[in-house]
């Protein structure tokens, strides 16, 4: 945000009111509700499928077992899922910005 819009006065009450901050709230929910709960998902499965079945002992390369390949792709699905939000975040910060210049108390 700008240092002049910094210094100007916002009438956040009257702003998270508007029909266009709910709509941006309800878009940002709508993207990342099903990220949340594939990651909740996948990261859960770990535990139980190590603890209640024996499928992840199986040796997938040499002396690695598919609990390495899965615990290492979590890491794999983070910087994905991370990466996908930051540049989703980036059109979510416009749409503040516009939204926070049409609501400057002058």
């Amino acid at each position: 945000m700008s240092q002049k819009m910094n210094e100007q006065k916002i009438d956040y009450e009257y702003t998270i009111q508007t029909e266009e901050f709910k709509s941006l709230v309800k878009r940002k929910h709508r993207f990342t509700t099903p990220y949340v709960i594939f990651f909740f998902l996948v990261f859960f499965t770990l535990p139980v499928l190590t603890s209640y079945t024996s499928l992840l002992e199986i040796r997938a390369i040499g002396w690695m077992t598919w609990t390495w390949i899965y615990s290492f792709s979590i890491f794999v699905m983070v910087w994905v899922l991370t990466s996908i939000y930051m540049n989703k975040a980036k059109e979510f910060d416009k749409d503040v910005e516009e939204i926070i210049k049409k609501h400057i108390v002058k």
